[in-house]
C-alpha cells in the first residue's frame, strides 16, 4: 500500500490584487445597436401617427 504524497501548502494570495478579467462584469444593458434601432422604430411610429405620443 502506497503512502499519500505530502504537498506543500498553496501560496497565500493577495486578496486585494484581483485578476483584471474579473473587472469585465457589471450590469447588463441594451447594446448601442439596440438603442439606435429602438430610436429608429420610435421615429417611424411617430411619423405614422403623431397624435399618439407617450
Amino acid at each position: 500500500m502506497k503512502r499519500a504524497k505530502r504537498h506543500p501548502l498553496p501560496k497565500v494570495r493577495n486578496p486585494v490584487a484581483r485578476s483584471p478579467l474579473l473587472g469585465k462584469g457589471g450590469p447588463h444593458g441594451k447594446s448601442t445597436r439596440a438603442k439606435r434601432r429602438q430610436a429608429k422604430v420610435e421615429t417611424a411610429r411617430l411619423s405614422r401617427d403623431p397624435n399618439t405620443e407617450e
